[in-house]
């Protein structure tokens, strides 16, 4: 199936007044049935065998992050090889899809990584704010990308989004796309966070995933991590629908990233049921899912040692973040 145009999609030319027509025309969310649908799946238990195929599959998917004002190269590097052995004493344990940075961290990251397949991606576009002119965040695109960036992870503006402004929201993630351009013409992949916490109903989050996927954006994502409220299974729930609606009625295939206050094993097992459940098994895998976090790896790899071994590690078999 051939993608169709974005004018061909909301069916006239793209303005402010069209996108208003076109996103508030999308069914109202049933904030009760969504919730507790959630919440059923939530208690879902697996047997042992998935369990296990459930934990590497959670590591294949991690975008392992550290986003944080002190950061340094030491630092990143440190991350970088926790990355490339996440289990010093088991070498068959899978690798993170991702280590996820500040721009400025990129080329630090890319030199401790070298070969190895693990992607870079950069947070951007005056992360976590947003809060820039679209000059600056244009720049902070460029300047990743030029530093060898993988993926992008970009915010959109909430306050236009909030104040009705779509067409300013559309033209800036577009804009951004376009930064992400390679000088070989290929593009780093975007990842548009909505931050959901900041967007106050369901349905706005269901609109701003349309506006995000319309405009070019190859995932969306929940969350900077650095709100109140951040990823929850019935966000990330409304997401995947969205992205399997947008599958189902453009054939274009769009990711789904939840970031921020996912740190057990357990918690992310309920997401891939989640994954599984709403939007197909088609998105379980790396190029389709992922999850943003810092801590959830080191529980994850206890788990993993625990089913393998019946034991859990002793303090010193994960690094402490």
């Amino acid at each position: 199936m051939q993608p169709h145009s974005p004018e061909a999609i909301v069916g006239s030319r793209i303005t402010n007044q069209s996108l208003k027509r076109w996103l508030h025309s999308l069914p109202g969310v049933d904030k009760v049935g969504l919730e507790a649908r959630a919440a059923s799946l939530g208690t879902r238990s697996i047997k042992t065998s998935s369990k296990a195929w459930a934990l590497d599959s959670a590591i294949k998917m991690m975008d392992l992050t550290t986003l944080e004002g002190m950061d340094t190269p030491e630092r990143v590097k440190s991350l970088c090889l926790k990355a490339l052995t996440p289990d010093p004493t088991d070498l068959d344990c899978p690798r993170p899809a991702a280590i996820c940075v500040y721009g400025d961290m990129v080329k630090h990251a890319k030199k401790a990584l070298g070969n190895s397949g693990i992607y870079v991606a950069a947070v951007a576009t005056a992360f976590p704010s947003g809060r820039a002119s679209v000059a600056v965040k244009l720049l902070d695109t460029k300047d990743a990308v030029k530093a060898g960036a993988d993926e992008i992870d970009m915010v959109i503006d909430r306050g236009a989004f909030l104040s009705g402004n779509y067409l300013e929201v559309y033209k800036q993630i577009q804009a951004v796309k376009e930064a992400c351009k390679r000088s070989d013409g290929s593009y780093a992949h975007l990842k548009v966070i909505l931050e959901t916490g900041e967007l106050q109903t369901y349905d706005n989050i269901r609109r701003a995933s349309y506006l995000a996927m319309l405009a070019g954006g190859d995932f969306i994502k929940t969350s900077t991590g650095k709100v109140t409220v951040n990823a929850t299974i019935p966000i990330t729930m409304l997401m995947l629908q969205a992205v399997r609606d947008w599958y189902d009625e453009h054939g274009v295939l769009i990711g789904v990233k939840p970031a921020g206050g996912i740190r057990t094993a357990k918690d992310a097992i309920k997401y891939l049921v989640v994954v599984k459940e709403t939007a197909g098994e088609q998105w379980l895998n790396p190029d389709l899912f992922r999850f943003g976090a810092s801590s959830l790896l080191n529980d994850v790899l206890m788990q993993r040692q625990k089913l393998k071994t019946g034991n859990y590690s002793g303090p010193d078999y994960v690094s402490v973040d």
